[in-house]
C-alpha cells in the first residue's frame, strides 16, 4: 500500500525520537500540516504525519468503505517501519483509537491522544450526534456514508470546531474533510475495541472543553483506562491541532516529551 507521509526535519536536531501524527476520520496528514509539523520540528523534532490508505494522496480509495480499524493499524506499523527508530505516536480521534489498537500488538516510547475515541467505543458519541441530527444519521446508515455527519460546513463546524474558529479558515478546512469507512465506524461501536490491559505504553491524554464530539468525561475515563496523565483544554473542540487554540496544545505534549527526555 503507497502511503502519503508528509515529514518535516529541524534545522538542528534536538531529539533522536522521532514523532508520528495518525489524522482521525474524514482527515489526512495535511490536518497535522498546517501547525503542528513544522511547530515541532522548530522544537527538534522530525515530524511525519501519515495518510491512512483512502485518505489524501494514499491508494486504497475505491475500497475505502470496507476497510477496517485492523487495516490502518496495518498502515501505521508500516511506517514506523520506515523511520529509523521507532517514533513516539501521536493520534487525533478515529487515529487515537488506530494508535491504541496498534499498541496492543507494538510497543512504542510513548503516545499522545487527541480528543480520542475512547476504548469503550463511540456508541455514547454517535448517540448524541443521532439525537441532534436524526435525518443526517438517517442517511449515514442508508448510504453507508459516513461524510454526511460532516457534510455541511454547519455540520463540520458543530462536529470539529469552536466558534472562535475565523470564518474564512472553514471553508479552507471543510473543502479537505473526505468520505469515511463505514466499517470503520462499525469497528469503533464496539467490533473491535481496545484492551488497556494489553498496552503498557506511556500515554498523555489530552481533550477541548467545547468538544461536541469527545467529551471531557469521555477524556478522563479514557485517561483513567491508561493510567495516563490528562488535560482538558479551554475553549478548544475537537479538531485540537486546527482550533485558534492550537499552539497550547502543541506546546504541552512538547513539554511532556521533554519531561519524559524524548
Amino acid at each position: 500500500m503507497n502511503l502519503e507521509i508528509i515529514s518535516k526535519y529541524p534545522s538542528v536536531s534536538a531529539h533522536a525520537t522521532p514523532l508520528l501524527f495518525v489524522h482521525g476520520a474524514w482527515h489526512a496528514a495535511w490536518c497535522w500540516d498546517v501547525h503542528f509539523l513544522d511547530h515541532f520540528a522548530q522544537h527538534g523534532f522530525a515530524a511525519h504525519a501519515v495518510s491512512l490508505r483512502g485518505h489524501g494522496k494514499s491508494e486504497g480509495q475505491n475500497n475505502l468503505r470496507w476497510t477496517r480499524i485492523a487495516d490502518y493499524v496495518d498502515d501505521v506499523a508500516a511506517t514506523v517501519r520506515q523511520l529509523p527508530v521507532p517514533p513516539v505516536i501521536i493520534g487525533h480521534s478515529m487515529g487515537g483509537f488506530v494508535v491504541q489498537k496498534y499498541l496492543e500488538r507494538c510497543s512504542a516510547p510513548a503516545a499522545v491522544l487527541l480528543a480520542s475515541a475512547p476504548p469503550a467505543g463511540i456508541l455514547t458519541s454517535v448517540f448524541r450526534i443521532a439525537m441532534r441530527h436524526p435525518l443526517v444519521f438517517l442517511r449515514v446508515n442508508l448510504m453507508l456514508s459516513p461524510f454526511q455527519l460532516v457534510g455541511t460546513p454547519s455540520l463540520a463546524r458543530e462536529i470539529l470546531f469552536s466558534e472562535d474558529l475565523a470564518y474564512e479558515q472553514l471553508p479552507a478546512y471543510t473543502k479537505q474533510l473526505q468520505e469515511e469507512s463505514a466499517m470503520a465506524f462499525y469497528d469503533m461501536l464496539g467490533l473491535d475495541l481496545p484492551k488497556p490491559g494489553r498496552i503498557t505504553t506511556p500515554m498523555l491524554v489530552l481533550g477541548g472543553s467545547r468538544d461536541n464530539n469527545i467529551k471531557p468525561g469521555e477524556i478522563m475515563a479514557t485517561a483513567r483506562a491508561y493510567n495516563a496523565q490528562s488535560m482538558i483544554f479551554p475553549d478548544v473542540a475537537h479538531d485540537m491541532m486546527l482550533e485558534p487554540r492550537w499552539q497550547s496544545v502543541a506546546d504541552r505534549i512538547v513539554n511532556w516529551l521533554k519531561e519524559r527526555n524524548l
